[in-house]
């Protein structure tokens, strides 16, 4: 079977996608925070609907600074992708892609208590001097087992397609 040029180009675009994931899991797993400005476009802005209250960031530095914060309270913590997907060329661009990203947290604080939440991003990559960079994420939680456990709504609003 023939691989014209174009599914090829297209698997090695998702396959670099799928680095930058496990690049992102990976320095947010080890709490590398510097390793965010090699993920993350300078002007990128991420928007985090955590049902209680939304932020918005932008840029790594502000972004690593507060992840730091957040984990900061966990003797033991583990960022786990669940499942991707990506959809190349969006809005007709060649540098431009659209994902999604399903994940959970693995949280232990140091008096024990264990924690898991669950969430998903709405990603936007951009290309840039042939290398894909996260250009915008929209984060937003989608369950909690802390007591009392919660589950959120999925934000159907948000499509793939979109500009």
């Amino acid at each position: 079977m023939a691989i014209d040029d174009q599914r090829l180009a297209d698997t090695v675009d998702h396959s670099e996608i799928r680095r930058l994931h496990d690049a992102y899991a990976d320095a947010v797993s080890r709490r590398q925070w510097p390793e965010l400005a090699d993920l993350f476009l300078a002007d990128m802005v991420l928007e985090l609907d955590l049902r209680e209250q939304t932020i918005r960031l932008t840029g790594p530095d502000e972004i690593g600074e507060f992840i730091a914060r957040s984990v900061s309270q966990f003797e033991f913590f583990q960022f786990v992708i669940l499942g991707t997907r990506v959809q190349l060329r969006s809005r007709g661009d060649v540098d431009a892609a659209a994902g999604r990203m399903y994940m959970t947290e693995l949280r232990q604080t140091p008096t024990g208590h264990w924690s898991q939440i669950y969430g998903v991003y709405h990603d936007r990559y951009s290309r840039v001097d042939g290398r894909w960079w996260f250009g915008h994420r929209t984060y937003h939680s989608l369950a909690r087992n802390n007591i009392p456990a919660a589950i959120y709504d999925f934000p159907d609003h948000l499509r793939l397609d979109e500009t």
